[in-house]
């Protein structure tokens, strides 16, 4: 099993830092709703900054690990786009919200089987 807390610091601090592994968005402002140690979940938001596109009042993210038969880890992940009143979202924007989304993931899953000590 993952070490939940070293996952979830090292994805705040890796947002705090401004780098969002990408450098993709000048300015990005987070909120951490839930870390629940215990439950493995860890949900946080995009409240502002140009990650919104202009379209988004915010987006939600929830994540479960859970352990998995095998002995690794099972990582479900949640994506909550909330739309400004009138907003359209096209398929093209919802598939690289959801590309983003990944690409994030696999860094950290990179990072932690890297240094499994994290």
């Amino acid at each position: 099993m993952l070490d939940f807390t070293s996952a979830v610091l090292m994805n705040v601090q890796s947002k705090q830092k401004g780098t969002w592994m990408s450098n993709a968005y000048k300015s990005v402002k987070q909120r951490v709703d839930v870390i629940d140690k215990e439950n493995f979940t860890y949900s946080y938001s995009v409240i502002e900054g140009n990650a919104l596109m202009g379209v988004f009042e915010s987006i939600s993210y929830h994540i479960k690990i859970a352990a998995s038969p095998d002995g690794g880890s099972i990582c479900k992940n949640r994506s909550i786009y909330q739309t400004k009143a009138d907003a359209q979202v096209t398929e093209e924007e919802i598939k690289s919200g959801k590309e983003k989304a990944t690409g994030m993931f696999k860094a950290v899953e990179a990072y932690l089987l890297a240094n499994p000590e994290a």
